[in-house]
């Protein structure tokens, strides 16, 4: 069938997706993208704090050059993302990972304004490289542990009893050696401004002995300011007050999520409908496993347009949907349609840009989803397609 001719429940599909363009596929949209960027930056603007794009949760560095009008660096957590960072973004990036591999290290140099390391030992091992180092100038931190977080899925807490992320406070010198010029403290994950304040409280008592001595203080990410509920002013208070007690830091802030937070979806067709015991599953040609990760495993059930999530006098019609892959829990329940879905609509799940669109993985040699931007003038370009090849090339 054409994809021209296929349903998009809920939107007229011939708005915005040329009849040549194969599904799935993920869809940037451009002026909710530029919206949120506006509202970081008046944040930055507002406190002069520095906030900067974490590529692990969004890496389309083909639209790095919209980033670019608002924001000026990024972090990496590996030397492939370092590499983007300077070679796609057009900066040297802060860049942070769990340990460093020797062999990497003088081309993460390479590409980074700051090294935050994991531990004292990690540290010990490689500054001296750092301070061998004749290209550009490189600041250093470590990651500290505060041992606090209110982050409620363990996955995804990094500060949770045992957490191999970053260094308690209890294993840092009292007064921080040479070279350590900086502290990364990340405890957040989609989190509020009233989160960022409780934390505030146990970083100050905790830590401030360190912030004291420190040049900068990195704040992670997980601020999820582009939030439609997230209170800005109060988070603009809070940032200037920790300016103000502590004016010798440069503060910075990394968030992932806020910057495509609620900018784009995926769009599948449905292949096939299944039935098993009164159960009906609308099987699409995109997965939960490859290209919806997180809703496997947070877990959280994705808004999908046109579809309700209780059923209710306009939404009817029971389904499951399952993904294309070969594993038994690619599937998610339930949504209620208003019509019965039909062998050919197209599904859109909405807000599918942050981590999703970088977590991806062709298990089962499933097709990653084309890559493609809605812009200001309601067209829609096509800045990649994937192919059999792709795949291969993964295992070549």
């Amino acid at each position: 069938m054409d994809f021209g001719q296929k349903r998009l429940m809920g939107r007229d599909p011939h708005l915005f997706f040329p009849a040549q363009l194969p599904t799935p596929a993920y869809v940037q949209v451009e002026e909710q993208l530029r919206a949120n960027l506006s509202r970081i930056k008046y944040v930055a603007d507002a406190t002069g704090v520095e906030i900067i794009l974490a590529f692990k949760a969004y890496a389309l560095w083909k639209l790095f050059p919209i980033f670019r009008e608002y924001i000026s660096a990024s972090t990496a957590s590996s030397l492939a993302e370092a590499r983007m960072g300077y070679d796609k973004m057009g900066s040297r990036t802060h860049t942070y990972a769990p340990v460093y591999k020797s062999i990497e290290f003088d081309e993460i140099m390479d590409c980074s304004t700051h090294i935050v390391f994991n531990s004292m030992a990690q540290f010990e091992k490689y500054y001296p490289r750092v301070q061998a180092y004749q290209k550009y100038p490189i600041e250093c931190g470590i990651r500290v542990n505060p041992e606090y977080s209110e982050v409620g899925t363990e996955l995804y807490n990094p500060a949770a009893p045992g957490s191999r992320m970053g260094t308690i406070v209890s294993q840092i010198p009292k007064t921080l050696p040479p070279g350590l010029a900086g502290l990364h403290i990340h405890t957040h994950c989609e989190s509020d401004s009233y989160q960022l304040e409780r934390s505030l409280q146990v970083i100050e008592e905790r830590c401030g002995h360190l912030l004291k001595q420190a040049k900068w203080l990195n704040l992670g990410g997980g601020h999820l300011m582009t939030h439609q509920d997230y209170d800005i002013d109060h988070l603009v208070g809070l940032l200037r007050g920790l300016r103000e007690r502590y004016p010798h830091l440069h503060i910075i802030l990394e968030p992932g999520s806020a910057f495509a937070w609620e900018t784009g979806y995926l769009v599948a067709t449905v292949e096939d409908i299944v039935e098993n015991h009164g159960i009906r599953t609308l099987m699409m040609d995109a997965s939960f496993t490859c290209h919806m990760p997180d809703c496997l495993e947070m877990p959280y059930q994705p808004r999908v347009r046109g579809a309700a999530q209780a059923e209710s006098e306009t939404h009817t019609h029971k389904y499951r949907i399952g993904g294309n892959s070969c594993l038994s829990g690619d599937v998610m329940e339930d949504w209620y349609f208003a019509e019965t879905p039909r062998v050919g609509d197209l599904l859109i799940f909405e807000d599918m840009l942050h981590y999703t669109s970088v977590k991806t993985n062709m298990f089962n040699g499933i097709k990653h989803p084309s890559i493609c931007v809605e812009r200001l003038d309601g067209t829609l370009e096509v800045l990649r397609e994937y192919t059999v090849q792709d795949y291969l090339e993964r295992m070549d």
